[in-house]
């Protein structure tokens, strides 16, 4: 090696250690365990599987509660508990687990869209008032997420404080999007196809804001994940039903479930072999740095002790 060359291992070890130093200083600070990120890098991979457990979300819940006649409201509380139980495995890992994760959000994805679902049909809510009060809801959430951490970046999801904001986010992105999506393919006879075509343009116009118009990354990311919900409901109901009036391929919605959840797996059998989406350390640090974890109250400035004026020495 020549004199005054680092070496690429070096420099690696270097800068991991220097982000694992300021992620301990940062959430000594903060409330909850001190864990490495929680969550996936955004990558091709992360929309794809997002897309696919969209729609496992929409015809998983119509295949346990019709076809096997569980009824609503037994699959509500099946799905709710075995929500729990993942979750509960979830919190307790230090780190992002392929397996652990997309589980959450295949389950996550059948939960909330049951919620709409009991909404709609169990208590007769109008999908009309049923989607701007899942909107309120998700907006609430953000606004507190935001009081607290001044930040709703999915970087630096390393305290159990933020992992919770960020499920309860997703959950009513999921109620949301199976309203809105319902509103815009059956209450306004658009039918399926035409709803995949509206919705892929709206996260293409979303795709081409953060890109070519350099709009906020945090803001563009959960609007596109708000809109693939939607997305990917409209191509679940557009595989499995098939509808004179909106349309469909007809498949059914045990094969449909099959399709997704294959493709599901073995992408994140890939993934957990290649760690393809685990979040570059670098940009932790970096979110951290820009972000600072906050104590356990919504954001206040913080207190800053005056320097200690040095001790005059008296004359004698």
């Amino acid at each position: 090696m020549r004199p005054g060359r680092r070496s690429g291992g070096g420099q690696v070890a270097s800068r991991t250690l220097a982000g694992m130093s300021a992620i301990t200083e940062a959430s000594g600070r903060s409330l909850g365990r001190r864990m490495l990120n929680k969550v996936p890098e955004v990558t091709l991979y992360f929309w794809v599987i997002k897309i696919m457990c969209t729609t496992v979300g929409e015809t998983a819940a119509d295949y346990v509660y019709d076809t096997l006649g569980f009824g609503l409201t037994k699959t509500t509380w099946v799905a709710g508990a075995l929500l729990v139980v993942l979750l509960a495995v979830q919190f307790r890992l230090r780190r992002y687990v392929p397996v652990a994760y997309w589980l959450v959000v295949v389950v996550i994805s059948v939960f909330g869209t049951l919620i709409t679902d009991n909404m709609t049909d169990r208590y007769n809510v109008p999908l009309t008032t049923s989607t701007p009060i899942f909107a309120a809801i998700l907006a609430i959430v953000f606004a507190v997420w935001w009081g607290f951490e001044r930040t709703l970046s999915i970087h630096t999801i390393v305290t159990t404080r933020r992992e919770t904001f960020y499920w309860l986010a997703i959950l009513f992105t999921f109620a949301l999007g199976t309203a809105a999506g319902d509103l815009v393919a059956e209450k306004a006879s658009l039918g399926y196809a035409v709803s995949i075509a509206i919705f892929g343009a709206a996260i293409a116009l979303v795709a081409f804001a953060h890109y070519a118009l350099k709009v906020n990354a945090v803001l563009t990311f959960w609007l596109a994940y708000i809109l693939t919900r939607p997305l990917g409901a409209s191509i679940g109901d557009f595989m499995s039903q098939s509808s004179h009036k909106y349309g469909g391929l007809g498949l059914g919605t045990t094969g449909t479930s099959y399709i997704f959840l294959g493709c599901i797996f073995a992408l994140v059998a890939y993934l957990t072999i290649t760690r393809r989406d685990q979040t570059p350390q670098d940009v932790v640090t970096a979110d951290i740095a820009a972000h600072p974890l906050h104590e356990g109250h919504p954001h206040t400035p913080h207190h800053h002790e005056p320097p200690a004026r040095p001790a005059v020495q008296e004359e004698g």
